[in-house]
């Protein structure tokens, strides 16, 4: 009795006491996604100062998406076995230090190597918040919280480049990676101070060593081969092979080493949930879609129609409205109401929609349609990307909730890395086929056209402001063409995604959160255990109707 009413009064809460317990995830979660986002406006320009190449535009962007994807599920399973305050700020001051010391990048590689630093952070940020929340709120109210958490993700998603396009016009690029510093100390003390999650159950750890060197091998070997392949070496060629193959050994045998160990990274039993399944066929195309959005509109602005950094990040707003306006209130309708399924399915239907329209950009399609396009596909992302993580905790067993929910992540973060890559590599291989064509027949007639012709055959990426205009528009109008022909990756998989949703069990979401799960499994296996005992020494067994689960005793002779 007493503990039923004590559940019942950890349940009441009001929402300014959930949003103090919170207060350090969210702005933990803020700066890491500002941080990552920041830079996006500021990319072309940064990668032209420091001389690289189209492919390496494309790695700096996927090098922390690769170290986020694969240490997502390590940082979930982690939170399954030891404490998980501790991991979120020791994730928050990973990513912290790998920001500052890509701040004082002297070359491109540098910035490479030090966003896998930063992703490896990320990794644990994107994976801890949404398992903390789960432990503090209970789905059915999780949707209004989970919603503005959304929000926010998608005001620093979005209104990242903004910040980033400002800053690099007014103080450098350099200071893009500098402007989360004072977020992250406030988001430390509020972690600090606020956050209180209930300890992990006292088990001995486990830690799945071989499963994580075959992931990243094999993750890393598959990206590799599909970025490079058929530019640094041809696709029927002996490295090709090494690389395609050796990949899908390690791929291979990592499932057979998470079937085996006793603490999988990734639980194959987790597969046999049929809304963790098909959650995570929706989260990949929700991860393509978002990631290549985050990445190429960018370059489309800048590149394809000329913008300054600046004015890139403004032209991104109607974006930040579809998507954080969509986060939120479809959240707090999911809270009030407990309905889900209709939402997410009108949400993927609005993502193929939108990825459908960014396929057919050009440089010279009028800025008013583009702002349609991009509300459309920002609302669709908005509406389902919360909401896939929350029906996965709502219908998994409490003591695999970090490797379900950094599951799901990991699956839309590995998605959006290769898709990225993929769409890259054909951006690259079409801007160029373009820009031959273009310029095929074009006879220079001056200094500057000399130079800019050998510029552009070194494969850098321009500076569009320094082409003399006989050749910039040729250049513009080929990124606008190739950008447009990368979305044409993320249409097939929307589609995927809009029937895996449809197929996706509508299970109501439960008014309890994860840790009252805990506590009454807890007590069910006490009272269980107990009974057995009262059982063994009486004589008394304790049968279940399968009929309608009413328990009653059935008295034996004890022999």
């Amino acid at each position: 009795m007493n503990s039923t009413t004590s559940s019942s009064a950890e349940t009441v809460r009001s929402a300014r006491e959930v949003f103090t317990a919170i207060s350090g995830l969210i702005v933990g979660m803020f700066v890491a996604v500002l941080s990552g986002t920041v830079v996006s406006t500021s990319l072309p320009v940064i990668i032209a100062e420091l001389g690289g190449t189209q492919a390496q535009y494309t790695w700096v962007i996927t090098a922390s998406l690769l170290a986020t994807a694969v240490t997502t599920p390590i940082w979930g399973k982690l939170s399954d076995l030891v404490d998980r305050k501790v991991l979120v700020q020791i994730s928050l001051i990973l990513f912290t230090v790998g920001t500052v010391i890509a701040g004082f990048s002297t070359d491109t590689n540098m910035l490479i190597a030090v966003r896998v630093i930063q992703g490896v952070g990320v990794g644990g940020l994107m994976s801890l918040v949404m398992v903390a929340v789960a432990l503090i709120i209970s789905p059915r109210e999780r949707g209004k919280y989970m919603g503005v958490v959304g929000g926010i993700m998608a005001l620093a998603t979005i209104g990242g480049p903004l910040l980033g396009g400002f800053l690099t016009d007014t103080l450098g690029w350099r200071s893009n990676f500098f402007v989360g510093v004072p977020f992250a100390i406030v988001a430390l003390i509020l972690l600090q101070f606020t956050l209180h999650l209930p300890k992990p159950q006292n088990v001995k750890v486990s830690i799945d060593y071989l499963g994580i060197v075959l992931l990243m091998v094999g993750v890393s070997g598959l990206l590799i081969w599909v970025s490079m392949g058929g530019s640094q070496f041809e696709w029927d060629s002996v490295t090709s092979y090494a690389l395609g193959i050796g990949s899908a050994v390690a791929i291979v045998a990592f499932v057979i080493v998470e079937m085996l160990v006793k603490e999988p990274i990734i639980p194959m039993t987790l597969f046999r949930n049929r809304t963790f399944t098909l959650s995570v066929l929706a989260s990949i195309a929700i991860g393509v879609s978002m990631f290549a959005t985050s990445v190429f509109l960018a370059q489309y602005f800048q590149l394809a129609r000329g913008a300054t950094p600046t004015e890139s990040g403004l032209m991104t707003i109607p974006m930040i409205i579809g998507q954080m306006g969509a986060s939120i209130i479809i959240g707090q309708l999911v809270s009030r109401y407990g309905k889900w399924k209709g939402w997410m399915m009108l949400g993927s239907v609005l993502a193929l929609i939108g990825v459908t329209l960014m396929a057919t950009l050009r440089y010279d399609t009028p800025f008013p349609l583009v702002a349609v396009y991009m509300f459309v596909l920002g609302a669709g992302l908005g509406m389902v990307m919360q909401n896939l993580t929350l029906i996965v905790q709502n219908d998994t067993p409490p003591q695999q909730l970090g490797a379900a929910s950094s599951g799901v992540n990991f699956f839309r973060t590995i998605a959006g890395t290769i898709g990225v890559t993929i769409m890259g590599s054909i951006l690259a291989t079409n801007v160029a086929t373009y820009m031959k064509d273009g310029l095929g027949k074009f006879v220079p007639k001056s200094p500057d056209e000399i130079d800019a012709l050998k510029h552009l055959a070194t494969g850098d990426v321009p500076n569009m402001g320094s082409l003399p205009d006989s050749i910039r528009t040729v250049v513009e109008s080929s990124y606008g063409h190739g950008i447009a022909d990368a979305f044409l990756i993320a249409i097939p998989l929307a589609v995927i995604g809009v029937i895996a949703i449809a197929f996706i069990r509508n299970k109501p979401l439960s008014t309890k959160n994860s840790a009252e799960q805990l506590r009454e499994n807890a007590e069910e296996s006490a009272i269980e255990v107990a009974g057995a005992e009262v059982g063994a020494a009486t004589g008394s067994i304790r049968v279940i109707s399968e009929d309608d689960d009413r328990v009653r005793d059935v008295q034996e002779p004890v022999r």
